[in-house]
């Protein structure tokens, strides 16, 4: 049995997209899928049969699992199984393959918890978008979940479970017949309600619970790609954002997938699926959605519990420090780098005293306010100080870091900030030390902290309204 220490694996110039475990017990199949994932700057590690599959999952903790569904020890569907009953390796997704197309075969893997089967041979663009399309929703469920877990670290309690009625599901086809029959097949397999919408049923003024919780979408509703342009659409605004979209696809539509997959396609049902199939696919998303808002709903809970600060209503230094050492967590075992911000109003005593504190509180209200729309989602944001801010960025090189620590600084100082009651404008700028955390021997979370903290005082010392990068960071 191999361990991980024995695994040898390939490490590209570039950055690595992520680690993939390639199961296969025919090493030239293996041979084969590690030189088109190490194309796309993808580390593999490989294993020949089902138990040294289980254990790699358990010890390396891969991003991906790609699993052939024939295997000599255990069937690559058992192995399935065993990876989602495992606590420490449910959550990975897993993609499987076979030699034999066999619908019955594909829907035990899919009910063994498999997100995707494929048949061989295997189409490489296709393949490809489908596992960045999981890789994103892996990333973004992993996120939502530490900012959950650091709530409950805290001493805030999950909440009670709820009573869950049944999901809303909008079946959108370019025919109004089309979209019947799939209503007619979906009935007899889903206890949700279905309904037929046109294009602009889809994307009319709504609210819950009228929202669709999934939307099945032809991809070429009137004119080839209308589906995939709808879909944007939809996740445009902000009622149906988090909606689920599945893209059902004309036979041979190899491209129309993988650009549906790039364009945030959260599965794909292909027009001839057997109906069992589709409700399948459906069920799953509706649950993962689920999920997702469960995690959502926790985290806007935890900020009405004493986690922000009560002027600018960022997280507060409570839940910043636990938060930002998760993240830290999670670089070490991915291996992917982040970065660390402390970042300083300047002067900022002057406009206290040259205009009153109501005024310097505007202030404050209104930079974190341009902060926190210049960041993403899964970033942290938090007030540490009086006119201190603490930003961290997961998963980003320091390329990336700079170029957001100026944008930031740029938001920031391009526009004064008008006080209330027509009391004039004031300039305001923002000096920020940055440092980065490798993700591998990182530094603790204290000394990178100081390290950005050093960092800023080199800003201030060199004149203010600049972004300086700490030593070790460079």
């Amino acid at each position: 049995m191999m361990s991980a220490r024995d695994v040898q694996v390939k490490r590209t110039g570039s950055k690595v997209t992520g680690r993939i475990l390639i199961v296969d017990d025919v090493a030239t199949n293996r041979i084969v899928l590690k030189v088109k994932l190490a194309t796309a700057h993808y580390e593999t590690v490989q294993a020949s049969d089902g138990a040294e599959a289980l254990a790699l999952a358990r010890e390396m903790r891969p991003d991906l699992v790609l699993l052939d569904i024939e295997l000599k020890d255990m069937g690559g569907i058992e192995v399935c199984e065993r990876l989602k009953a495992d606590p420490q390796t449910r959550d990975i997704p897993v993609v499987m393959i076979t030699a034999f197309h066999d619908a019955a075969r594909k829907m035990e893997a899919l009910h063994a918890g498999a997100e995707e089967v494929f048949w061989k041979p295997l189409d490489e663009v296709v393949l490809l978008a489908r596992l960045r399309s999981l890789l994103r929703a892996r990333e973004t469920a992993a996120q939502l979940g530490l900012r959950d877990s650091t709530y409950r670290a805290l001493g805030f309690a999950e909440g009670a479970d709820r009573f869950e009625t049944p999901a809303l599901v909008g079946l959108v086809a370019g025919r109004v017949d089309t979209a019947l029959a799939w209503k007619r097949e979906l009935q007899p397999h889903l206890s949700d309600r279905l309904i037929t919408l046109d294009r602009h049923g889809a994307l009319a003024d709504m609210e819950p619970p009228d929202v669709p919780d999934v939307f099945v979408v032809e991809a070429d509703l009137v004119r080839p790609g209308d589906g995939l342009r709808l879909m944007s659409e939809l996740r445009s605004r902000a009622v149906t954002r988090h909606s689920a979209v599945c893209v059902m696809l004309p036979p041979e539509a190899r491209e129309t997938a993988a650009v549906a997959l790039d364009l945030g396609a959260n599965d794909l049902i292909e027009a001839d699926a057997d109906p069992a199939e589709m409700a399948h696919r459906i069920r799953t998303q509706i649950a993962r959605k689920r999920q997702s808002d469960r995690l959502r709903a926790s985290v806007a809970d935890g900020l009405r519990l004493a986690m922000t600060d009560p002027l600018t209503g960022l997280h507060n230094r409570r839940y910043a420090l636990p938060h930002l050492a998760r993240i830290a967590e999670r670089a070490r075992e991915s291996g992917r780098m982040f970065a660390v911000m402390v970042m300083d109003l300047d002067r900022f005593k002057s406009v206290n005293d040259t205009y009153g504190h109501a005024a310097g509180d505007a202030v404050l209200v209104e930079i974190a306010e341009r902060l926190k729309s210049n960041l993403r989602a899964v970033d942290l944001l938090a007030r540490i100080g009086g006119e201190e801010f603490l930003v961290a960025l997961p998963d980003t090189s320091l390329n990336a870091a700079h170029a957001t620590a100026e944008r930031l600084r740029r938001v920031v100082g391009d526009a004064p900030v008008a006080l209330p009651g027509g009391g004039g404008n004031v300039p305001v700028t923002l000096s920020i030390g940055l440092a980065l955390g490798d993700g591998v021997g990182a530094l603790p979370v204290g000394d990178l902290i100081g390290l950005a903290d050093r960092a800023l005082l080199g800003s201030k010392s060199e004149g203010r309204n600049q972004v300086t990068v700490g030593r070790t960071a460079a």
